[in-house]
């Protein structure tokens, strides 16, 4: 089923880099600094929170909607398949955190389940995110909702008013797969810490390892809509340092690392390229590749003992029929 997004108007002149689009507004300093230190590494980087713009998350969106992409809809199976249980493990009521939390759509299920009183969403995208606060208020009006905007590898600071005891910290989707162990395993220690209290957890989703030919699909859809992804991360760049990415060209490349058990993907120069930004640039060669996300896909046991290392305990873990996805809770 082809996707396909309307593109973004794109000024034809000056650069981004020139003096006249120096009065746009950048991203901070030090978050400039960390971007490019990024595109001078070798190889060179761009870390996956970048995809989540407001257009990056409507492309992610759409992305879930596609025949090739199973996690969404094996994770929603696995919610309907097993919601008694896990309202059961996780208990009525109570505060609902989604770290990474985009259209909110997942959340408004669990919401429902449980009978959540809170629910507090934290997103980089704050506008995409506030728009689906806004919607998931309307669909469940008793539920004190709330946005905030941040990213999640960060310290999260939540309301004041929110209540310290019953949290249950959702993070659905596999995420956590974007992380590198030793970065899973410090983000799951500040869901931990987010989580304190009493009645608290965390309920999360996780890939398992699977055939390759369906993973490698799920990452690069006939329709080219992860490509149309994939791209967008260097529109954002551009607007977040001043560079003058060319998007066209750049061709998005995906591939499963045995040794490392992760799909990669990248963004490979279709022809020599020359990046600019204020204060420095660089060079790409024809087909040199920048890295834009890993996804890790855990063998359950293996995931179980980063849970443990993280500090929690009493897990559960729901799969589907053909074991390809698990919804884990587990107890602070």
């Amino acid at each position: 089923m082809p996707v396909t997004l309307a593109a973004p108007a794109v000024a034809a002149s000056p650069p981004p880099w020139s003096t006249s689009a120096a009065a746009q507004p950048l991203a901070p300093a030090d978050e400039r600094a960390q971007i490019i230190a990024g595109l001078l590494d070798e190889p060179a980087r761009i870390s996956p929170k970048y995809f989540y713009d407001e257009r990056g998350s409507q492309l992610f969106e759409a992305i879930t909607r596609l025949p090739e992409y199973y996690p969404t809809r094996t994770e929603q199976a696995v919610l309907r398949r097993h919601a008694r249980a896990i309202a059961q493990a996780v208990g009525r009521g109570g505060v609902v955190i989604e770290p990474g939390a985009g259209s909110c759509d997942k959340a408004r299920v669990l919401c429902r389940l449980l009978g959540a009183t809170h629910f507090v969403g934290v997103d980089i995208s704050a506008d995409y995110l506030g728009g689906a606060v806004a919607r998931l208020r309307a669909a469940l009006p008793g539920l004190d909702a709330r946005a905030v905007g941040g990213d999640i590898t960060a310290a999260i600071e939540l309301p004041g008013d929110v209540p310290q005891d019953r949290r249950l910290v959702f993070y659905p989707g596999s995420s956590i797969g974007n992380f590198d162990p030793p970065a899973a395993l410090a983000l799951l220690r500040q869901m931990h810490a987010l989580a304190q209290g009493e009645g608290g957890g965390l309920l999360i989703g996780i890939d398992l390892p699977k055939d390759l030919a369906v993973l490698q699909a799920a990452y690069d859809d006939a329709a080219g809509v992860t490509a149309q992804f994939n791209r967008n991360i260097l529109a954002h760049v551009n607007r977040l340092i001043g560079s003058d990415f060319e998007p066209g060209q750049w061709r998005h490349e995906a591939f499963f690392n045995t040794a490392a058990s992760r799909i990669e993907m990248h963004l490979a120069a279709c022809g020599p390229q020359q990046v600019r930004w204020p204060g420095g640039g660089r060079s790409f060669a024809a087909h040199e590749r920048i890295h834009t996300e890993n996804s890790y896909k855990y063998p359950l046991p293996a995931f179980l003992d980063l849970l443990t290392r993280a500090g929690f305990r009493q897990p559960q873990a729901w799969t589907d029929e053909r074991g390809w996805y698990a919804l884990v809770h587990v107890r602070t």
